[in-house]
């Protein structure tokens, strides 16, 4: 089994959900990255999704635009991002790591090459927001051959018609993304995400995480009653953003705010942790 597979296997074994925990990579500096990394680990995430910087994020909202920006203004490459997950890699073997992000730096030198390096810093799954699973060749067929999880995106838009494209060639878990916008702005009604859930569970076997807007302990533990997994990003991101304007290291305010997370989402479905 791949990590993916086996983390969320292990959550549904303990009847919880996984905590997927989002953060930009190089924000606000690549060396900063590590330490965040490993402070998300120690406060209970399960799955690190570490976001490629990107000129134009046009799916994230202004949080993860300003940790984009302050990224690539401190000189973040693809390079540093494949060694900062390699040298995840040596301290957390068993933790899942997905990079998120766009099109252009993942296929501007090649869907082969980068696929090649995912699988050799030791990359679980990538989810590219602006490739359609009608254009799966320029991506999704080298991250298999490599032996990556391509994570596909299903939205409320996503219609009967339209999800057995979405789910062809999906592998390591199925993204919901709860509301018809950006990141960090909006909160879909815990009654729609439990219908949208059950409805795409039906048609998968994949678990099914969901995430964009989710920002307190409240609404991560309403989440994952019926989700198999919680993302959180933007309020994580603004949680660094933070600390750093204050000139304090983010890792007491991660532990912090993350520790609650991961305490809701073990105690959501049987009021003890798991």
């Amino acid at each position: 089994m791949t990590r993916l597979a086996t983390t969320f296997a292990r959550c549904a074994s303990e009847n919880r959900a996984a905590l997927v925990c989002f953060v930009t990579g190089g924000d606000p500096v690549p060396s900063a990255t590590p330490a965040i990394l490993d402070a998300l680990v120690a406060a209970g995430a399960d799955v690190i999704e570490l976001g490629m910087p990107f000129t134009d994020p046009m799916a994230d909202g202004p949080a993860i635009q300003l940790a984009n920006l302050r990224a690539l203004g401190a000189g973040t490459t693809t390079a540093a991002l494949f060694e900062i997950v390699r040298d995840f890699r040596t301290r957390h073997p068993d933790v899942p790591l997905v990079l998120m992000g766009y099109a252009n730096p993942m296929v501007r030198r090649g869907p082969d090459w980068f696929a090649d390096r995912c699988r050799d810093v030791g990359v679980d799954g990538v989810i590219c927001v602006d490739i359609p699973p009608e254009e799966d060749a320029a991506l999704g067929i080298p991250l298999r051959a490599a032996g990556v999880d391509l994570v596909r995106l299903a939205t409320p838009t996503t219609s009967a018609n339209r999800l057995p494209a979405v789910l062809a060639n999906a592998s390591g878990f199925l993204y919901y993304v709860s509301v018809a916008g950006i990141t960090g702005k909006q909160q879909a009604q815990s009654a729609s995400i439990d219908a949208a859930v059950a409805r795409l569970k039906a048609t998968t076997d994949l678990p099914v995480a969901v995430g964009f807007g989710v920002r307190t302990p409240d609404q991560a533990a309403a989440i994952a009653r019926t989700a198999d997994g919680v993302v959180v990003g933007s309020a994580i991101v603004e949680t660094i953003a933070a600390a750093y304007a204050l000139g304090e290291s983010p890792v007491d305010a991660i532990m912090a705010y993350v520790g609650g997370l991961a305490q809701a989402v073990r105690t959501a479905r049987t009021g003890v942790p798991a």
